[in-house]
Parts: C-alpha cells; structure tokens; sequence
C-alpha cells in the first residue's frame, strides 16, 4: 500500500461516482476514503420526480432490498443493482461530507492529502467548509495540513463514473510519481537536513499545476477545479 499521499473522493450522494474512484484507487492500494456532500442519498425512482432516497448510513445492503421489492427489473435495467453491489463490496455504508459542527459519523478525521470531488457543487461544498473551519480556527495556517481540492467533473452515470474513475487513478498516480521523485531527490547525500520533509512537500506542491495541466490535455472530457485548503 502507498504511503506518501492519501486521497478522499466526493460526489453528491457517495454512490456512483465518488465510489468507483474509491474502488479504483482502493484496488490500486492507495489509502482512500470517500464521502458524499448532500443532505440525503438520492437514487433513480420510478419516474423522474419521484426517486428513492435514502439517510447516510443506511447500509448499502438494506438499500438494496427496498430497491429489489420496489422493482427489480427496473433497477438492473438502470444499473443501480450492480452499483450498489459494488459499493458493498467497499464499504458497509454511503457517509455524508464531515461538514464543521455537524455530529460526526466516525471517528475518522480529515487527515488526508488530496480530496477529488466528481461535480463542481461538491467541490464548492468542499472547499467552502474548508474554509468555515479556518475561519473558526483561529490558529495559524502555519500549524495546519494543507489540503489540495481537484474536482474531476464527471456526468452522473454508471458508464461516466468508470470513465472519471480511470481519471482520477491516472491523476492520482502522477501525483505519487511526483512524491516520490521528490522524495529521492531529498534522501541525496547533499540535500539531507532538518528540513528535508518540508522540502519534499515543497517541490511537490510546486508541480502540481504542471501535473494538472498536463492530465487535462490527455483528458479534455473531464473538466478540472483546482483550490488549496488549510485543516
């Protein structure tokens, strides 16, 4: 399993789109977690106006049977079923978004390095309780993890999610390439002092536009966010 950086993915309801990220980078042995940043998990329904939803936390498995009395055919038809069968496969239930001052549903902080959202609203939505909690924190951003926010925009589809999911793996991969490269160049004879870890992470931010506008070329279909946040 990777060490040098650790990923979140967001999507809106932490079904589709965040979880095919998380299958994908969990498969790859990345540490990940992954979240969804609305107030409920919605789900196609009968009709249009009419979709099924769900409380974070319900099991990914209760979902399931509700779904398969409601209508099976309808729902191996649209995709859902076999969503949901992979989403258990990953983790018990879909969790909301920690968002500042709500009760929290793990013990689990935000500890990681890099936060992928699949839709512009969940990386506004990320990135604004990022900065309520500096706003609430009155401690210096010197003592604080930084925290790099990309969003892939990803069509909210099963097929779209596959397609955005290789995307953030191959983002995330470059990301680590990078790591490392800065890591190797630290542990030379001549570069190792006190301050080494924080060169590491220096020469590694400092890449991160290039990486990103290099990934976007190779990938013009899904359209990238970028912001900087402090925890």
């Amino acid at each position: 399993m990777s060490e040098l950086l650790s990923f979140c993915t967001v999507c809106a309801s932490n079904q589709n789109r965040s979880m095919e990220a998380h299958k994908l980078l969990k498969d790859a042995g990345y540490k990940v977690r992954s979240y969804g940043t609305g107030s409920a998990v919605r789900l196609p329904g009968p009709s249009i106006d009419k979709p099924n939803v769900f409380q974070f936390g319900t099991p990914y498995s209760t979902m399931r049977e509700q779904l398969m009395k409601q209508d099976v055919r309808l729902h191996q038809a649209n995709g859902v079923l076999k969503m949901i069968d992979r989403n258990e496969k990953i983790k018990e239930a879909p969790q909301r978004w920690p968002y500042i001052g709500q009760e929290p549903q793990t013990t689990e902080g935000l500890d990681f390095d890099i936060v992928f959202t699949c839709e512009e609203r969940c990386f506004d939505a990320v990135v604004e309780d990022f900065m309520n909690r500096s706003y609430n924190d009155t401690s210096s951003q010197i003592n604080r993890k930084l925290i790099h926010v990309i969003n892939v925009e990803i069509r909210d589809d099963y097929d779209n999610a596959l397609i955005g999911g290789q995307g953030i793996l191959d983002l995330a991969q470059q990301l680590e390439k990078k790591m490392e490269e800065a890591n190797e160049f630290n542990q030379k004879p001549d570069q190792k002092d006190s301050t080494s870890i924080q060169k590491n992470y220096d020469l590694f931010e400092d890449s991160i536009p290039d990486i990103l506008a290099a990934w976007q070329k190779d990938h013009p279909n899904l359209p990238l966010l970028y912001s900087v946040c402090y925890n």
